[in-house]
């Protein structure tokens, strides 16, 4: 993968972290972004020396993954890691490995730790100290089955745990430190706290990464890379791309022209609200595309969730190219592209290197479009994009608007759409919305929405017997989407919920409650 920006490593201390598979290796760069140290995520095997050296980290962290370090062709640290003079920390498999590498033994082990469990710190030492007191014993989160069984030359033993006799380690001489268990998780309540001791007491960073600093120094690279030349935005009203769209339009002004393309799908009164704000608010060229008819009539009949979905990202483009057309044409396309959307078109076993995956609200570039990309948080975390959005002044009610999927309500249609079906949608949705609201529930809850279910169900309404439509509601708690767990309702709060939306929106006659986690079950529907 290349480097993100190479701009904003030569500005800023910064961290290397070499991925070798965990599943929450992001969880790292979270914590380390956080406390003000800005890194980046290599998988393993495309970090050659040259390129590290180039880079040049204060410290580089080892994360876990799932190989054992006793298989023959497991993966390994880049030799030179070891060789720069920087401190390193390895994580779960990272501490393996760098045992393993530098001349220690690593085992499997019939007693395997998997969730919580309990150190014993045995000793003081930089990574814990004003954290961890000798003679103290912490929570952590572990999940492995090897083990480190002997420590290479110069490391000692820091903490202890049943299944793991190091399961912190100390080199004090080389700055090398490695932890059994991880620190990024928040199962381990002190892990966020060892990790800023090994970025600012071990690396030596200041926590120089702020949005205020990206911001200036991300208008100034918009400005050098666009010139004079005419940028067009798909905006959908989310979180990603009004904050690409304000950070740009801060950049370069009247040289962005936004296009929205409105397919009907929205929640009620989205599409007014994107026209409020960008438009009246913030100045900016729009182009509001009202195509509602074209999308619902070529979904008509259409019962398959891909086809669906199909259906409206060939839309989306053909209708965008249209719009684009009749400006004249344009010299790049922003996107709202994450550093999460960065990271997870490489794999850290093997892949394409700077493949980026398609963008559901976009639905990726067509070959003829022939445009540029401008994509300024590439960089960027949901949380930090966030955080940008305030530092622009965009309100909170879209930089803290719950993820909504670029095909919109057509997913969250079992079945055929249509106007009819769209238009109670956003009636049971929007009562949902408000009653959470009501309760101070919305920021604890990562995603709630409703579903209009292909049913329909008997019912009694006053003296009469009513054949109307089911609908299920559903809320969750994240961090990143990847897991979800459903949110817990009291039961005072679904009744009076249930109650307002039989009352209120004619054709609903049942309400029921989806209380299935991701996984086994998906956030969305379809």
């Amino acid at each position: 993968m290349a480097d993100p920006n190479p701009n904003t490593a030569a500005r800023h201390e910064h961290v290397l972290i070499l991925d070798f598979g965990s599943q929450v290796t992001q969880l790292i760069a979270r914590r380390l972004r956080e406390s003000g140290v800005y890194c980046e995520i290599w998988p393993f095997n495309n970090a050659p020396e040259a390129r590290i050296r180039a880079f040049a980290p204060k410290g580089i962290i080892l994360s876990g993954g799932p190989a054992s370090v006793t298989e023959g062709e497991s993966p390994r640290a880049p030799d030179c890691v070891f060789t720069l003079g920087v401190p390193v920390l390895g994580i779960c498999y990272g501490q393996q490995t760098m045992a393993a590498q530098l001349g220690g033994a690593v085992e499997p082990h019939e007693h395997r730790e998997f969730g919580r469990a309990f150190v014993e710190v045995v000793a003081d030492s930089a990574l814990t100290r004003g954290v961890w007191a000798p003679g103290a014993r912490e929570q952590v989160w572990m999940s492995h089955g090897d083990r480190v069984t002997r420590l290479p030359e110069g490391f000692r033993p820091v903490a202890v745990s049943e299944g793991a006799p190091f399961a912190a380690i100390a080199d004090d001489a080389r700055h090398f430190y490695g932890v059994q268990f991880h620190p990024e998780v928040v199962h381990t309540p002190h892990g966020a706290a060892l990790l800023k001791n090994f970025t600012h007491g071990i690396c030596g960073c200041s926590g120089d990464w702020t949005m205020g600093a990206f911001r200036a120094e991300m208008i100034a690279r918009i400005r050098a890379q666009v010139g004079k030349g005419r940028v067009v935005c798909g905006l959908s009203g989310g979180v990603d791309s009004s904050v690409a769209a304000v950070l740009i339009h801060e950049a370069i002004g009247d040289q962005l022209t936004c296009i929205f393309v409105d397919h009907g799908l929205m929640r009620a009164g989205e599409a007014e609200q994107v026209v409020r704000t960008f438009r009246d608010r913030f100045n900016i060229r729009l182009v509001h595309r009202d195509a509602s008819d074209l999308f619902l009539g070529q979904l008509s009949g259409v019962t398959d969730p891909e086809v669906k979905r199909k259906t409206i990202g060939r839309l989306f483009i053909e209708v965008f190219e249209e719009e684009q057309n009749k400006l004249g044409g344009a010299d790049f396309l922003a996107q709202g592209t994450l550093y999460p959307d960065v990271i997870e078109s490489v794999s850290a076993t093997g892949g394409p290197s700077v493949t980026i995956k398609s963008h559901h609200n976009v639905g990726g570039l067509p070959e003829g479009m022939r445009m540029r990309l401008v994509e300024p948080l590439r960089e960027l975390f949901k949380d930090e994009v966030r955080e940008l959005g305030r530092e622009l002044g965009i309100p909170e009610e879209i930089v803290g608007r719950h993820p909504f999927p670029g095909p919109g309500l057509a997913i969250r249609i079992p079945g055929e759409v249509t106007r009819e079906k769209a238009d109670l949608l956003r009636k049971v949705d929007t009562i949902f919305l408000e009653e959470i609201r009501n309760a101070g529930l919305y920021d604890a809850i990562w995603q709630a929405f409703a579903v209009l279910l292909p049913v329909r169900t008997v019912g009694v309404m006053g003296d009469g017997r009513t054949y109307d439509q089911a609908c299920a509601l559903r809320a969750v708690t994240s961090t990143d989407g990847m897991t979800a767990d459903v949110y817990p309702f009291d039961m005072g709060f679904l009744t009076r919920t249930a109650n307002r939306i039989v009352n209120e929106v004619r054709g609903i006659n049942r309400v029921t409650y989806d209380i299935t986690s991701k996984p086994p079950g998906t956030i969305e529907w379809e």
